[in-house]
């Protein structure tokens, strides 16, 4: 059973949360939610799209952390070095920033619709920012 659901342009995604691996960074989500905002495509990073949220503190340190997340694993950097960020993986993703390489939470894995992570990228680089959704 999905934990949540991740709508992002015209895609819905089934996906669980990483409980056991990012314990903290899943309950700080989870108090956002229903999260609702857009995802553009990244600038650095390859084959993935993100939410870039600023100066929003999640009040988390580094846990389950990489800077290669797999394709439907979604991560989050909790600010530093660079801006607070979600980035959604749809292929090869080396995480980076203007600064450098990032390590990112990785505290969602999409379970469905993965057929559908690639169109999205395409969508976010030539169509611009797509409306993105986590609901429980």
């Amino acid at each position: 059973m999905a934990d949540l659901t991740v709508t992002a342009g015209p895609f819905a995604f089934d996906a669980r949360f990483e409980r056991a691996a990012a314990p903290e960074t899943v309950a700080a989500f989870e108090k956002v939610m229903p999260f609702i905002s857009q995802v553009v495509h990244v600038r650095w990073s390859g084959e993935g799209v993100w939410i870039p949220l600023g100066d929003t503190r999640f009040g988390v340190g580094y846990e389950n952390h990489t800077s290669y997340p797999a394709p439907g694993q979604i991560i989050l950097y909790p600010g530093g070095i660079s801006e607070t960020e979600i980035l959604i993986a749809y292929g090869g993703v080396h995480f980076a920033s203007k600064m450098g390489q990032l390590a990112g939470n990785h505290f969602v894995t999409l379970t469905s619709g993965l057929d559908n992570l690639a169109e999205l990228g395409r969508r976010c680089l030539w169509e611009g920012a797509q409306n993105i959704r986590f609901e429980a």
